[in-house]
């Protein structure tokens, strides 16, 4: 029991020191919070960096999430969206693991407005046309390659320990895949579903939504570009 409780206590403080970096963002700090990182187990850093991909996209992948989202309201069913999803998965990992290995090397001054036309780029689209084009999975990849360097991005804050340097990030994409996954099937038992199939979808749900995500998106765009203060979101 003693040995159980030294290791929760143990767990919670690098769990404390991950978020405390997330925060902060300080490469210091971020040799900090590797150097707690190597004294874990391959298994327990492993679960850990799978908890992190996830949690970037649920709660904190606000940005993520709305991306996703835009993909899943234009076809309401599940397989189209599962399609995209896989050829943004492939993309942002390629780019993930090239960035991680510092192969590439993205300005994060143009990699986060670019998101943000992203998100915004779909949610337009979606407003425009009338179904899903097949052309949508090529943009999708090319999307993909450009959110892979924003997860690098918040990934490379924290750090990564040398012992399981590979395994890490494998898992961190991971946790954002099971992220992605799971705003999709809530998507889908939202509304998708029960709705999807009535005539009033489009322009009861897919239109305002995407209009919604729309402006967040130009908002962000604009914050992004002349770095102004988040007043909200």
């Amino acid at each position: 029991m003693e040995i159980y409780t030294r290791n929760k206590k143990y767990y919670l403080k690098i769990i404390g020191i991950l978020i405390l970096s997330l925060v902060i963002s300080d490469t210091l700090f971020a040799h900090t919070v590797v150097g707690e990182l190597e004294k874990m187990s391959g298994k327990d850093a492993a679960i850990l960096y799978l908890e992190l991909g996830y949690t970037h996209i649920l709660p904190l992948g606000f940005d993520h999430i709305l991306f996703i989202l835009s993909l899943y309201l234009l076809s309401p069913k599940l397989k189209p969206v599962l399609w995209q999803a896989s050829a943004f998965t492939v993309a942002h990992s390629v780019t993930l693991g090239l960035s991680m290995y510092h192969v590439i090397n993205p300005p994060t001054n143009i990699v986060e407005p670019v998101i943000a036309l992203s998100i915004m780029y779909v949610a337009l689209e979606n407003i425009f046309s009338p179904k899903l084009k097949k052309s949508r999975i090529g943009v999708v990849f090319l999307f993909g390659l450009i959110h892979g360097m924003g997860f690098a991005n918040a990934l490379g804050h924290l750090g990564l320990p040398q012992k399981s340097y590979l395994t890490s990030i494998l898992m961190f994409n991971l946790g954002v895949e099971l992220g992605q996954i799971t705003v999709i099937l809530s998507a889908w038992l939202l509304f998708g579903k029960w709705f999807g199939n009535k005539p009033w979808y489009r322009k009861g749900i897919v239109i305002p939504l995407s209009a919604v995500i729309a402006a967040i998106a130009l908002y962000w765009t604009i914050q992004r570009v002349f770095n102004y203060p988040i007043l909200f979101f």
